[in-house]
């Protein structure tokens, strides 16, 4: 069985736009178990507000880097870890821009790399997904610490994303190329989107299992797998 990690913000987990969380069935991880089927295992680890790398004052303990060590260790063996962050980094209080948002995708593509996972545990790929585009009209909403200039720091984030994903060797999807957020509240996505996501993660995710060997397993004292073993990233 490939057993997934699916680490990301609301979206991850599932927020629906209207009030409460959409059902199993209708959110992108549970549609794509669905498609995949019992050969795979999706683990869902979403967290409404969580960055990648910052602390939020209004919000604590939403930093990415601090808790996805312990979720790589809970969920071992993992064969793929799926990086779905970035959009709550554009929160006007961060004062970051999309290199640094990059930067820190780049520091938990590091974290799954290098976590000492123990002798016999693989080391998971990676696939990091740039998120959909905030609303115009966030400030009409009721996401304070979302403003019109996160709007567009969100509509700039794919490509520099996907420049990082491949000067790391992951695999990388836009997740904006077939999703967007809900106009009810302008930051979260209806279950159309949700449904057009899990659609075009299928063939991505089928596509790296195909092309991936026996997972290397780590033995006493063996630090880290070397950067030949790991496979390139996918191109839309």
């Amino acid at each position: 069985m490939h057993t997934i990690l699916c680490y990301g913000d609301s979206n991850t987990f599932g927020t629906n736009p209207g009030g409460g969380r959409w059902d199993i069935d209708q959110r992108w991880t549970g549609l794509l178990s669905a498609m995949l089927g019992p050969s795979y295992r999706i683990i869902e680890e979403g967290l409404g507000g969580r960055t990648t790398v910052f602390d939020d004052p209004l919000e604590p303990k939403r930093n990415g880097l601090e808790y996805l060590p312990v979720s790589l260790q809970s969920h071992r063996p993992l064969d793929l870890v799926i990086l779905s962050l970035g959009t709550n980094d554009c929160k006007s209080l961060n004062n970051a821009n999309e290199r640094i948002i990059a930067k820190g995708l780049e520091k938990l593509v590091a974290t799954v790399r290098n976590h000492p996972y123990g002798p016999g545990y693989p080391i998971p790929q990676v696939l990091v997904i740039s998120p959909i585009h905030i609303g115009d009209d966030i400030e009409s909403s009721i996401f304070a610490s979302f403003d019109k200039s996160s709007a567009a720091l969100s509509k700039r984030l794919a490509d520099p994303i996907r420049v990082m994903a491949e000067q790391q060797h992951v695999h990388f999807f836009d997740a904006a190329t077939v999703a967007s957020s809900s106009p009810i509240d302008q930051l979260h996505m209806d279950k159309e989107s949700h449904a057009s996501l899990a659609q075009a993660l299928l063939p991505l995710i089928l596509a790296c299992f195909r092309e991936m060997a026996k997972p290397h397993l780590l033995g006493e004292g063996e630090k880290e797998l070397s950067r030949s073993k790991l496979f390139g990233f996918l191109r839309r």
